[in-house]
């Protein structure tokens, strides 16, 4: 046992003698590679303000739906990893100086009725996105205050800007805000 005590305490005094001594000198950096094309100004995100829908009635799902396809209301890629926002228009609200703002609420959104409980939902893929209101009653006679010429505002997210900690989804203009999407830079479209 004293020998491999001896043996190994050799090995270890060996090993950490062999880590002492100066650094050596740097290695030669590799060639640098051909510059890339320059990018465009990157867009951040996109708002899009869609005027016009319609939801068709289908009955045998009792639901309206109506789909909107990206390439027909903008020219921005969309990815996968994007985070897709959806908000209706609810009116003008009065503010306390008298103008007036316009009252945006995020999708899925509820309406409580006397006949029941509708609701805007979504679902999106990177190509389309599907608007449905749903409801716990037949649809069928729903006021076309909710469902004829509807507006809505579309907000592209890149995943970076979805993902952060400080991203609010809720309001659209601190969405707008943390995009740096002036309302002047909103792309409108009518659709009807």
């Amino acid at each position: 046992m004293n020998k491999f005590s001896t043996i190994l305490g050799a090995v270890i005094v060996f090993v950490f003698a062999a880590c002492e001594g100066p650094q050596g000198p740097p290695g030669y950096d590799g060639l640098d590679g051909l510059d890339g094309q320059d990018g465009l100004d990157g867009i951040q995100g996109q708002v899009v303000e869609v005027e016009g829908v319609f939801f068709d009635y289908i009955p045998e799902d009792n639901l309206f739906s109506t789909l909107i396809t990206f390439s027909d209301v903008t020219d921005f890629e969309v990815f996968e990893s994007d985070a897709v926002l959806v908000y209706r228009h609810d009116g003008l609200i009065d503010l306390n100086d008298g103008s007036t703002a316009d009252a945006w609420t995020q999708i899925p959104q509820n309406y409580f009725l006397n006949e029941g409980t509708i609701q805007y939902v979504f679902a999106h893929t990177f190509v389309d996105l599907e608007l449905f209101i749903d409801g716990n009653f037949d649809l069928s006679g729903l006021s076309t205050d909710f469902t004829d010429d509807q507006l809505f505002r579309i907000v592209f997210v890149p995943s970076e800007f979805a993902q952060s900690a400080d991203f609010d989804a809720s309001n659209i203009d601190n969405v707008m805000s943390k995009l740096n999407i002036k309302e002047g830079e909103v792309m409108k479209l009518n659709i009807d």
